[in-house]
């Protein structure tokens, strides 16, 4: 079966008055039909932006400077203004962190839920609103709450209400950028569930972004790790999340408690995100990493394959 979508080394940049910031770099990563992949790492290593390049909602002062994007075999990049509104939620849709940042304050749940509808499809405003209806309800919400306000919702249902917004074109892959970093972990958890329950029934593919490697654990089937930039881990999640290779992955899962078994000292990653603008020879880790050798200060790590469908970027390796 061939992929659904397929990053070839792609490189972002943010460029500045003190140099340029490659945030991400040479990237190369697919995802099939019906895959979640997941993308962890701290704030600051690249995942949401890789995550904009792919339905290019970049803006000044970031540029895509090389690599393509192929989604079902057409380059992204290359698309005009007419294909690039048609390939925008018709084909990948985004969920964003903040669910009150993605919803118009002033204007109803209903409005734009069908204003999604009314701008891709050739439909009446009375069908809009009842596929709207339809998608409040698939989400978990009662249509009542059409008429609402987004501040008169909770967090969860204002979450809800930007997954049934995505879900409306019914899109072949859904990017979530952290969706449930400003819940409680119930809700989390309940609107997790939905979402697995949705993807199931509707057949889409998911490219969820977060810094939380035990919750990526669970809920995907390949997961990548990001640091600087750099795509440094890429395997099945059960091989990742049990058998950690590279050492910045093995700081993020050492970095949660486990909810069964002995209590256990846990360990964080010593220092700072290195500077963008200050990328040192060798590899990116080695000033936070306690195996760094004379190798990672001379050269670069590249991915490589270490078992099947396994790779890791690490001298160590």
């Amino acid at each position: 079966m061939s992929n659904l979508l397929e990053i070839n080394n792609l490189c972002v940049d943010y460029v500045s008055p003190n140099g340029i910031a490659r945030a991400v770099n040479n990237v190369s990563v697919s995802i099939a039909p019906g895959e979640t992949l997941g993308i962890a790492g701290e704030s600051g290593c690249g995942k949401s932006t890789l995550a904009f390049a792919i339905s290019r909602l970049h803006k000044a002062p970031a540029l895509i400077s090389e690599g393509e994007i192929l989604y079902k075999g057409k380059d992204v990049l290359k698309m005009n203004n007419k294909q690039l509104r048609d390939f925008r939620w018709n084909d990948v849709s985004v969920v964003f962190q903040s669910a009150m940042n993605s919803l118009n304050p002033v204007i109803t749940i209903g409005e734009q839920l069908t204003d999604v509808i009314l701008a891709h499809k050739p439909v009446t405003k009375k069908q809009a609103y009842e596929k709207a209806a339809e998608l409040l309800e698939i989400v978990g919400i009662h249509a009542d709450r059409l008429s609402s306000f987004p501040h008169q919702l909770s967090g969860g249902m204002r979450q809800r209400v930007v997954i049934a917004v995505a879900l409306a074109l019914e899109p072949k892959l859904i990017i979530m950028d952290e969706p449930t970093t400003a819940l409680d972990v119930v809700v989390e958890r309940e609107i997790l569930n939905e979402l697995y329950d949705l993807k199931t029934k509707f057949g889409f593919s998911i490219l969820f972004i977060s810094h939380d490697l035990s919750l990526m654990g669970e809920i995907a089937d390949r997961i990548g790790v990001m640091y600087a930039g750099n795509l440094i881990e890429l395997g099945a999640a059960k091989t990742v999340f049990g058998s950690p290779q590279h050492p910045y992955t093995q700081g993020l899962i050492s970095s949660f408690p486990t909810i069964h078994g002995p209590k256990e000292r846990l360990y964080g990653i010593p220092g700072n995100p290195v500077n963008l603008l200050k990328i040192p020879q060798g590899c990116n880790f080695q000033e936070r990493c306690s195996k760094c050798f004379s190798d990672c200060k001379a050269n670069e790590p590249t991915l490589s394959m270490l078992d099947a469908g396994h790779q890791v970027s690490c001298h160590l390796v």
